[in-house]
């Protein structure tokens, strides 16, 4: 947060002896909590501060250090004159880099940074670079011994041949990288203590198959087109969100859907965000109704974006909820979409679906269409143990309303279990 103009001359009014007096633990939580821009300004304040933010053990680079109302020099010429004066001038360790110019339009070369980084205690690295030409990373990065936080951004990912693997890392994040499959899998498996995976691919560029070998994962979130992950050794994975864009051959009447989830047996909660695909089968398609297998281990499933006039999309929900037997909430956001009717959804059809654990149900952006009627219908008959339904009918959008008397229809449905409350949230 930018300190304001008022902030700045209360800290000059201060008497000098207070600011100079600051035990240095104080002053470094000061300045780690301020833009690098106004920490550099706190020079002014005493003796004792003037060089002081030149060992803060976190620096956080952003476009906000060059940027000025009367900009004359291009920015990426800005960049690197300033960074290197910040980096000529610190002193000590650097546990945490961030380092964001997203906004430049091309990468300047940045290998003598990195290199000067792998040098230090570096435990925290992130670089959001620019769109367009991918920059490549050099060699020096895979060298920090200490690192347990990596997030990149906008590049290309070749590990050198003697790469040993990150043997502390425990939270890797790649956004629109550049890697093939096979690296992409041996990085993860040199990573023995990773413990949160996130990965977003927009490009085709890992469109194929990712093996995930990793033991400790217990977080793993995917968004992009694929068409398939193994998961080969992940026994304590616990909550997986899968962002699967229009054409990834995971879906969830196919073999790789069903493969996905044979080795999680420690998955309890599961997000699925449909991404207003408006996927449809071919006309000879069978739509499966249930996995081969019934997954117990899942508890919580978070449906987001899911346009129930799909029946594409809502052939994939009713397969998860009947292989999830185990399933204790059940939440889902619903996708603005037209009112036809899905007649699959009828009670006659679901002799086989009973939800016995299933204790709370949350849906948001409710209209009140028929589909989205009849699907809660289905829930309230399926759920004999539901405690609370929730209904929550606030629209981002303005120009969609709930339909008037909706949420009365609801309340008025049968309920398998006495117990349960529907409540109305708007």
């Amino acid at each position: 947060m930018r300190m304001t103009l008022k902030g700045r001359r209360r800290c000059r009014s201060l008497p000098p002896d207070i600011l100079s007096n600051l035990p240095d633990n104080i002053i470094d939580v000061i300045l780690i909590r301020l833009p690098c821009k106004e920490a550099v300004r706190t020079s002014i304040l005493s003796k004792k501060w003037r060089y002081h933010w030149c060992r803060i053990t976190e620096l956080n680079l952003d476009s906000h250090l060059w940027e000025t109302k009367m900009d004359k020099l291009y920015p990426t010429v800005k960049f690197t004159k300033i960074i290197y004066q910040i980096l000529s001038l610190h002193e000590g360790p650097i546990t945490k880099f961030s380092l964001d110019i997203a906004v430049l339009k091309s990468c300047p070369n940045i290998d003598n940074f990195i290199h000067f980084l792998s040098r230090n205690d570096i435990q925290q690295l992130v670089l959001e670079l620019p769109w367009g030409k991918m920059y490549n990373l050099p060699s020096s990065l895979f060298t920090f011994s200490l690192l347990s936080h990596l997030t990149l951004h906008n590049c290309v990912i070749h590990p050198p041949s003697d790469f040993q693997g990150f043997d502390k890392l425990i939270s890797l994040k790649l956004c629109d990288v550049t890697i093939s499959p096979e690296l992409l899998g041996s990085l993860i498996s040199q990573c023995p203590l990773l413990d949160k995976l996130e990965l977003e691919i927009s490009e085709d560029s890992l469109s194929d198959v990712i093996e995930i070998n990793a033991p400790k994962l217990r977080s793993f979130d995917f968004t992009g087109n694929i068409t398939f992950i193994c998961l080969m050794n992940v026994p304590l994975l616990a909550e997986v969100s899968l962002s699967l864009y229009q054409g990834s051959s995971m879906e969830a009447d196919n073999f790789f859907f069903a493969m996905f989830f044979e080795s999680c047996t420690a998955l309890e909660r599961l997000f699925l965000h449909f991404n207003g695909s408006e996927i449809q089968p071919e006309d000879d398609d069978e739509v499966a109704t249930r996995l081969p297998f019934d997954v117990n281990c899942v508890k919580y499933l978070y449906l987001r974006f899911l346009f129930l006039e799909e029946s594409y999309d809502l052939s994939h929900v009713l397969c998860c909820i009947r292989s999830f037997p185990y399933l204790e909430y059940l939440e889902i956001q619903v996708g603005f979409g037209d009112d036809g009717i899905i007649e699959s959804l009828e009670l006659e059809h679901f002799t086989d679906l009973t939800l016995n654990h299933l204790r709370e149900i949350k849906v948001e952006r409710f209209e009140g269409t028929p589909p989205e009627m009849q699907l809660l219908k289905l829930l309230l008959a399926k759920s004999p143990g539901l405690v609370r339904m929730l209904i929550d009918t606030w629209i981002p959008d303005d120009t969609i309303v709930s339909r008037p008397g909706a949420f009365t229809e609801v309340s008025k449905f049968w309920r398998a279990s006495p117990k349960a409350q529907v409540v109305h949230k708007s």
